[in-house]
């Protein structure tokens, strides 16, 4: 008997055309149920590429009365009248804003089309106005009230996050639009937003003081995303074949899956989640696979980073407050929100006593993605391919013990540094140094504590331990002084493998590593 080949939705966010066409498609309906019950006006954030688009989608087809295309979900046996209701879906993620223009132009195209369709006789000058008039109109045609679907609402927003007059310009302009919301309730069944953040100042949701906000809530926490238990329903058949190909049983197949793509949590106590874009894809090509890098790369987070002097390790692993991750303000942006409004840190605990949530980074496939583009912020790096010919000669080096190649190679990238790029910060070398040695796929560890203090970076490989000291306007032999008199490699002298100290120093005058010292010990 032929197995039938499972068609993976990749890019697909049509719910009608995933359905008709077959495809693999992931029950989220139950939550439809729990927005029919739960208001009149939700939002959601989560980071791109996690199926908010499909889910509108889905909510459109429900709210048009589509019952053919949820046959065998759980929503179809739902107590629902099915009746078919206006809606009006507004898709924000198709034009890149960098003109004040494009917003405008955008919505007219839309709003012509709902005009036509309901026949709207007044066609008012101001955008705000025509909306208003098409909401109120679709319901006085139907005889339902509207349901308003806004996909990427935050997209001028975020496109323009250095750019503070646009960002006026546009916070401006959609406060005008959204504002029919509650203007024009008596005429809405339902309005569902989602987007990348939520601001918290120059508020786009300001006349909007009702919408309830399901982003951090567990009842909603798995609405996009794959869970654990999802995937072994849904992709047993694409996990045995990607075991296969590569000769593995298909457990370990999903250590690798988790490992590069889980580790996502979006509340207190949801579960945690993979991403599904990447997920998705390694199932279609039967390949682990830096996927949802490729999908864009965060410049914005990585400039943001550099301006601000972020200190990358305390970052990458902090505690935060509930505010901390739900606002985000765009004219000073704090590092933390928007890495986690963007998917590069997520929620690993929370901790009920300090009322604190414990950030980190999701997965490997994060972290890799996310250091390759923040390290030619700090090093001479150009390209893509610069960086893994950088990586894979320090890895090369540090493997054959050759501790004085890895750290002339090292040095000829930092020698590259840029005169604008303001080396002369000690976090930016600790940064740069913290983030090459994360890079290169070995066992890498930061601070590591000793009974005397932190190790800055150790790095081991099957035969040699590394411990090193950075010293910035110091001096080589005074960082190796400091694992000498601190013991830091006492923790590793039971271990059998040779242990190699080196001692580095960065000059702000030169903008470069000045030297180094290497001592081995037996």
């Amino acid at each position: 008997m032929e197995v039938r080949k499972i068609k993976y939705p990749i890019g697909q966010q049509d719910f009608r055309t995933l359905r008709n066409l077959d495809y693999l498609y992931i029950d989220k309906t139950k939550y439809i149920e729990k927005i029919l019950h739960g208001g009149q006006y939700f939002f959601l954030a989560r980071p791109r590429r996690f199926g908010k688009s499909l889910f509108l989608s889905t909510l459109q087809c429900f709210f048009e009365g589509e019952r053919e295309l949820f046959k065998g979900l759980f929503i179809d046996s739902v107590d629902w009248n099915w009746e078919s209701y206006p809606v009006l879906r507004l898709d924000l993620n198709t034009d890149s804003y960098s003109e004040r223009g494009h917003l405008d132009s955008l919505l007219d195209n839309i709003f012509k089309k709902w005009e036509n369709k309901y026949e709207v006789k007044e066609i008012a000058d101001s955008l705000a106005t025509r909306l208003q008039n098409i909401i109120e109109t679709a319901h006085l045609k139907t005889g339902r009230q509207v349901v308003i679907l806004v996909d990427e609402y935050d997209k001028p927003l975020v496109a323009n996050i250095n750019n503070k007059e646009n960002i006026e310009h546009y916070r401006s302009k959609l406060s005008s639009i959204y504002s029919n919301f509650k203007s024009s309730a008596e005429h809405i069944q339902l309005v569902f937003l989602t987007g990348v953040s939520r601001f918290s100042k120059l508020s786009v949701f300001s006349d909007l003081n009702n919408i309830s906000d399901i982003t951090f809530e567990d009842e909603y926490a798995d609405i996009c995303g794959i869970t654990e238990s999802e995937m072994l329903e849904n992709l047993k058949p694409g996990i045995n074949k990607l075991a296969e190909k590569n000769g593995v049983s298909s457990e370990e197949v999903c250590q690798e899956l988790k490992r590069n793509y889980d580790g996502y949590r979006f509340s207190e106590n949801g579960s945690d989640i993979y991403n599904p874009w990447s997920l998705l894809n390694s199932m279609s090509y039967s390949r682990i696979a830096n996927y949802w890098n490729d999908t864009g790369l965060p410049r914005i987070v990585a400039e943001t980073l550099k301006m601000v002097h972020a200190d990358l390790k305390s970052m990458f692993d902090s505690y935060c407050t509930d505010d901390d991750l739900k606002g985000l303000d765009l004219l000073t942006p704090q590092p933390l929100a928007l890495l986690y409004q963007t998917g590069y840190l997520t929620i690993k605990s929370y901790n009920q006593k300090i009322k604190r949530y414990k950030l980190g980074i999701p997965n490997n496939e994060v972290k890799d993605g996310l250091f390759r583009v923040l390290l030619p912020y700090y090093v001479k790096c150009r390209s893509d391919e610069e960086v893994k010919k950088l990586v894979s000669d320090v890895v090369m080096y540090f493997i054959l013990g050759e501790a004085d190649n890895a750290m002339k190679c090292i040095q000829a990238y930092f020698a590259g540094v840029h005169f604008k790029m303001k080396m002369d910060n000690e976090n930016n070398f600790h940064n740069a140094f913290y983030l090459l040695m994360d890079l290169i796929g070995l066992e890498t560890e930061t601070e590591s504590a000793t009974s005397d203090g932190s190790i800055d970076i150790t790095v081991k490989t099957e035969d040699y331990i590394y411990v090193i000291e950075l010293k910035y306007d110091g001096s080589a032999e005074e960082a190796l002084e400091q694992i000498e008199n601190k013991q830091y490699d006492r923790k590793y002298q039971m271990d059998g493998r040779q242990i190699i100290r080196i001692g580095v120093n960065f000059s702000s005058k030169t903008r470069c590593i000045e030297g180094w010292k290497i001592e081995t010990r037996i």
